[in-house]
């Protein structure tokens, strides 16, 4: 049974963490693979999830060597939803500060 692969970028704007691991990972351009196997025991096409990897850029110091974590889906998923918290929390305070600075050079 040949499995199926999908791919796909994630982009994160702030560096990162993921459940299981210590290591703070950089803002970038993740690729993401999911690997699946086909349940041939129902009635219908469903797929199940084996593994999914998630592929780290070079670290300094260490510009050829590549590596790639094995990692739980729901932590990705949790890793991208701060991402995107803090995204938003950093948007309305920079509009916050904008207007407070507009309003003070109004009073003056």
């Amino acid at each position: 049974m040949t499995p199926r692969v999908t791919r796909k970028e994630v982009t994160f704007s702030k560096p990162f963490t993921l459940g299981g691991f210590d290591e703070v990972l950089p803002a970038g351009v993740y690729c993401v693979e999911t690997e699946e196997e086909l349940l041939d025991s129902i009635s219908f096409t469903a797929y199940r999830r084996k593994l999914t990897l998630i592929h780290l850029r070079p670290r300094p110091g260490h510009p050829g060597v590549h590596r790639t974590l094995t990692i739980d889906p729901k932590e990705l998923d949790a890793a991208i939803r701060r991402d995107q918290a803090l995204d938003k929390f950093l948007a309305i305070h920079s509009d916050r500060q904008t207007v407070a600075q507009q309003e003070g050079n109004f009073n003056e």
